[in-house]
């Protein structure tokens, strides 16, 4: 668009400055119109054709002057063509008019088709030569900086799967061999034990440690991102939630459950994020308050969705935590446009609150 304007701009102003000079031939009237409007078809056809725009402006010229078609396309070729041959072909059409005209004999003629000459030929080569060395220049350093940022962006990638593979070969090393440890040895554990109740727990024990490691290595082979694609999981919801508190309940802790039946339906996102704010407010209950009563309540309406997890204060500090959960909590509820408070309810508890809006998109 901006070139189309430009373009008009400067046929407008070739026009004007053709029809302020006086027409050349008195004796055929109907010529002088016809050759300013080839004129000016040249002028706006330039950049589609440059060099027939160009030869077609000398044709005319060599019968009616003045020049400043031919000067104006002979740019173009220039800054659209640099040094090859149809600039030089334009640069000798735009010579030879201006011979045919001039016809130099004496010095001062010769001064004055050397001014002529540099105004209507040198200076418009010259300053469309630098505009396609200007263009070019663009073009390379564009190059440049897009190959730049492809290499930076492929960097980027290695960094990112070499850190990936890291995580993988520490969690292989570390964490599954630990996990694995632990379901062999609730194994041996419900085949020694004395009593029902104990083979009960560390039957409990092998199956959670089982599951984990399950799931642990389609973690690892999602990070080291190679051989064959790992079985999909089933997307967490809130039909997981009664699971979540039976199989803490079947580990010895002590759960209370209120939960509606059925469940509600509410959007994918949502029951995600619950269902992970439930199993990760469940787990910390049981690592710094063991042994006290866990509630878990859900509540829905049409306008949102209440989660509720709450214990008693412990006495005792608990198993060490990490400090993440909360806030991996607080960004899977804030992602869904809800909200989170965790912590002292001021009656002795520690309470977990999350609500999560089912009608966001009528009240945006």
């Amino acid at each position: 668009m901006r070139n189309h304007l430009i373009d008009l701009a400067v046929a407008l102003a070739v026009l004007g400055l053709t029809v302020a000079g006086e027409p050349p031939d008195a004796g055929r009237p109907w010529f002088w119109p016809i050759a300013v409007a080839v004129m000016v078809a040249a002028v706006l056809l330039r950049r589609r054709f440059p060099l027939p725009a160009m030869l077609v402006s000398v044709g005319v010229a060599l019968a009616t002057p003045p020049l400043w078609a031919t000067s104006v396309t002979l740019y173009t070729v220039a800054s659209l063509r640099g040094l090859r041959w149809p600039t030089a072909v334009a640069v000798l059409a735009e010579i030879g008019l201006m011979v045919s005209f001039s016809r130099p004999s004496s010095l001062s003629d010769w001064k004055t088709f050397g001014l002529a000459l540099g105004m209507m030929v040198v200076v418009p080569a010259l300053a469309g030569l630098w505009m396609h060395q200007r263009a070019a220049l663009l073009d390379a350093l564009r190059d440049r900086a897009e190959q730049a940022e492809r290499e930076r962006d492929l960097l980027g990638e290695r960094a990112v799967t070499a850190e990936r593979r890291r995580i993988a070969r520490e969690m292989h090393d570390v964490v599954a061999h630990r996990v694995s440890i632990v379901a062999l040895q609730a194994g041996a554990l419900t085949v020694r034990a004395k009593d029902d109740e104990t083979a009960q727990l560390a039957e409990v024990i092998r199956e959670s440690s089982s599951a984990a490691l399950n799931e642990l290595r389609d973690i690892l082979r999602v990070l080291r991102d190679d051989g064959p694609e790992p079985r999909s999981l089933p997307d967490p919801s809130l039909h997981g939630v009664r699971q979540l508190a039976d199989d803490l309940a079947a580990a010895g802790a002590q759960v209370r459950a209120t939960l509606p039946d059925p469940m509600p339906d509410v959007p994918d996102p949502v029951g995600r994020a619950a269902y992970r704010v439930v199993q990760e407010a469940l787990t910390n209950a049981a690592k710094h308050a063991p042994g006290t009563t866990i509630d878990v309540r859900l509540s829905a309406s049409d306008e949102d969705l209440v989660v509720e997890v709450a214990n008693p204060l412990a006495d005792s500090a608990g198993l060490p935590g990490a400090g993440y959960g909360v806030i991996g909590m607080r960004e899977r509820v804030t992602l869904t446009g809800g909200t989170l408070r965790a912590g002292p309810d001021g009656a002795g508890s520690y309470r977990v609150r999350a609500a999560f809006p089912l009608r966001a998109e009528e009240s945006c």
